[in-house]
């Protein structure tokens, strides 16, 4: 994880995204990743947009909650929202976790 908070900090400072970049960090913050391990994310990365990746993930938030009507039953409806929000979490944190399995 700390390679992908690496990477994020590289995409924010305009950095290019690569092997030697990536050292630079895990040395500075004193981490011991194996240099296969950077390889594959640099690899990972290749063809990835971080930027359009991230607004993405931002434009996918949680819905606003509904204003005014009746109390209870806004409640109760955000509440199934919740439920299926995390329900979809799931499946997408499942998704992520073979993908970055598949890194490596």
């Amino acid at each position: 994880m700390e390679l992908v908070y690496a990477a994020l900090t590289l995409s924010e400072a305009g950095k290019e995204i690569n092997e030697d970049n990536l050292q630079d960090i895990v040395d500075a913050a004193g981490l011991d990743v194996e240099d296969s391990e950077i390889s594959a994310l640099v690899a990972a990365l290749e063809d990835v947009d971080i930027e359009e990746a991230m607004e993405t993930a931002v434009a996918g938030g949680a819905a606003p909650a509904p204003s005014g009507g009746d109390e209870g039953g806004a409640e109760e409806e955000a509440d199934e929202e919740a439920e299926e929000e995390a329900d979809d979490d799931e499946g997408d944190e499942d998704d992520a976790a073979e993908g970055l399995g598949n890194m490596f």
